[in-house]
């Protein structure tokens, strides 16, 4: 017992599954781990502490399923938002992916579509295909922007069930203008997803999609307290829309799917967000200053409203990926030619980061 006696292609698994590799970036002990979009600053020790007697309070009812609606952790999330919105408008899960999953499981499925535009996020088509639903991918400009125009004619002609807009874009770091977002909308009578994983590094005068909720049943705005709030290990991702919408997505859901524990530290994290959102001003710092750095080393850093920031100019992306691996830094390949993306952490780890590049054969 207990011996491997099948592989893979040996199982009666979806044929449509059949062939793909799982979703994953390279885990290695390195000193300086920047590859995928983590906040690399550590939770304050104040909110810690508040996160840690919260959990511990939890703890002495987690005998007992957790409250299935998490109706104290919508409430925080309404508050947080602001624009008016109230807990009856608000969803999370398990991270933002599993919050993504619900609305593929609502409004995709077998037979119908889900739409993007490439290069974005490499989990949508995932976990469209998880769902049985079927991936269609639209192009962007040659600087990974999306045309209003464009981006509407794309989406009218696909007819999609659901449309995936990533604001700002991931890996690339691209805004997306709310006039685009408005004219995807009026293109299709599917759901429209704008994700804003990485709203909180954007400029600070910029409005937000949650801007066009009001009299937009279809529109939904899903975020992530992985990236801002330094909470990728406790996986919570929420979302904002239509009461009605929510309603849909309470049919997919599985019973108690948030945790007592999970909706506890989410809450104390909540609590403290002023706090933890301090951390985003540091990074932007170290984010500019990554760009600037790469311009003068001759790569070609695309403009960022993320934590990270993509770079071409590249002349061969697995030989510079590596040399840095060797000199103790992780970074990410995220497959586009001749150029690498890489995280904003720490001042240290981003000088960690410019002093090994530099040490690497200029670019080419």
């Amino acid at each position: 017992m207990g011996g491997v006696t099948a592989r893979l292609d040996q199982l009666p698994l979806r044929d449509d599954l059949r062939g793909k590799t799982p979703y994953g970036a390279p885990q290695a002990p390195l000193p300086v781990a920047l590859n995928v979009n983590e906040n690399t600053h550590p939770v304050p020790q104040e909110v810690a502490d508040d996160i840690l007697d919260s959990v511990a309070r939890a703890l002495r009812d987690v005998n007992r399923y957790p409250d299935r609606e998490f109706t104290t952790l919508r409430e925080g999330f309404a508050d947080y938002l602001g624009h008016g919105l109230t807990a009856d408008q608000i969803w999370a899960a398990n991270g933002s992916n599993e919050v993504l999953q619900h609305i593929l499981q609502a409004f995709a499925g077998p037979g119908r579509t889900a739409f993007g535009f490439a290069p974005t996020y490499s989990m949508y088509p995932l976990l469209t295909s998880g769902t049985g639903a079927r991936w269609v991918a639209g192009t962007r400009a040659h600087d990974y922007t999306l045309d209003p125009d464009s981006a509407a004619a794309q989406v009218a002609e696909a007819r999609p069930d659901v449309v995936f807009l990533c604001s700002p874009n991931n890996p690339t770091g691209t805004p997306l203008t709310l006039e685009t977002i408005e004219a995807v909308y009026d293109a299709t009578d599917g759901i429209v997803i704008v994700d804003e994983a990485y709203q909180e590094f954007a400029p600070r005068d910029e409005r937000s999609a949650l801007t066009l909720l009001p009299d937009r049943e279809r529109l939904v705005v899903s975020r992530t307290m992985s990236k801002a709030f330094a909470f990728a290990g406790a996986r919570v991702g929420y979302l904002a829309a239509d009461p009605a919408l929510i309603d849909a997505l309470r049919l997919v859901r599985l019973p108690y799917h948030l945790s007592s524990l999970t909706q506890a530290a989410a809450t104390a994290a909540l609590r403290h967000a002023p706090t933890m959102l301090r951390m985003v001003d540091d990074i932007v710092e170290q984010r500019d200053r990554i760009s600037a750095t790469l311009d003068a080393l001759g790569y070609e850093p695309l403009d960022s409203w993320a934590n990270f920031v993509l770079f071409g100019g590249v002349a061969d992306p697995a030989a510079t990926w590596q040399a840095l691996y060797e000199r103790g830094v992780l970074i990410r390949d995220v497959g586009i030619p001749h150029h690498l993306r890489v995280s904003a952490g720490t001042e240290d780890e981003t000088t960690a980061f410019l002093d090994a590049l530099a040490s690497i054969e200029s670019a080419a």
